[in-house]
């Protein structure tokens, strides 16, 4: 199975931190935001990725190569306007499903989170598996409701925020017409038919869509970074 790591956003929310540098290059811990989500993909078992770069996506592949240091191997999937979500998807689908796999996952990369990757399996006749989180400060409304089954639904109480990771299916996107389009909808009509599963992570999971967050979160990459090293010393 093959991985997507989203990065086609130009991080205007992060400005002025992103006029000159793309945003899944801004560091935390001292690595790249992007460097830690490729890591974590790697230690999951996913060697093929593929990454969508757009603002300043030049000084991204620069950067990263062909993913060799890292142990994957990177595609790129350039978009020269972003195409939002399902559209970037839809352009990298061939990619995403080379080798008759039908399945890959997509993770967007402007976020934290210490979730098992290996955790997701999909099962016959879905077409996605949602990570789901607890509703953050910013986002107190929530995206979808989780049931019982582990099904999800656009509509119910109580409500839980879409992580930004995420298992697909190639049929979400086969009839997708190319360029501009956004996930949610497609997702939407997919649970209608009962196609959604989900999975509630109670662990680690932050959002880093500002300047503050991504402070906050160097803080405790820098700080685990000492407590091991501390750790170890010992």
């Amino acid at each position: 199975m093959r991985a997507m790591i989203l990065a086609a956003g130009k991080g205007e929310r992060m400005r002025p931190l992103t006029l000159e540098t793309p945003k899944p290059l801004l560091q935390a811990g001292g690595r790249a935001l992007i460097e830690h989500q490729i890591d974590k993909l790697a230690r999951a078992g996913f060697r093929e990725l593929v990454i969508n770069p757009s603002w300043l996506g030049d000084k991204l592949i620069a950067a990263l190569g062909d993913g060799a240091r890292y142990g994957v191997s990177i595609h790129y999937s350039p978009e020269p306007e972003p195409l939002e979500t399902a559209g970037g998807i839809r352009q990298a689908l061939d990619t995403l499903t080379a080798d008759d796999e039908k399945w890959f996952l997509v993770v967007n990369g402007d976020i934290w989170s210490d979730v098992d990757l290996t955790r997701l399996q999909p099962s016959p006749g879905d077409q996605a598996v949602l990570v789901l989180t607890d509703n953050p400060p910013q986002h107190p409304q929530g995206d979808f409701h989780l049931d019982k089954n582990g099904r999800v639904h656009d509509t119910g109480q109580p409500t839980l925020t879409f992580s930004g990771i995420s298992l697909l299916h190639r049929s979400l996107f086969e009839n997708l017409a190319p360029g501009f389009r956004k996930l949610a909808p497609l997702l939407r009509d997919a649970m209608a038919q009962g196609r959604v599963a989900g999975v509630h992570h109670r662990g680690d999971w932050q959002d880093i869509g500002t300047p503050e967050r991504l402070a906050h979160l160097d803080r405790q990459l820098s700080a685990d970074g000492e407590a091991q090293a501390g750790g170890a010393r010992s």
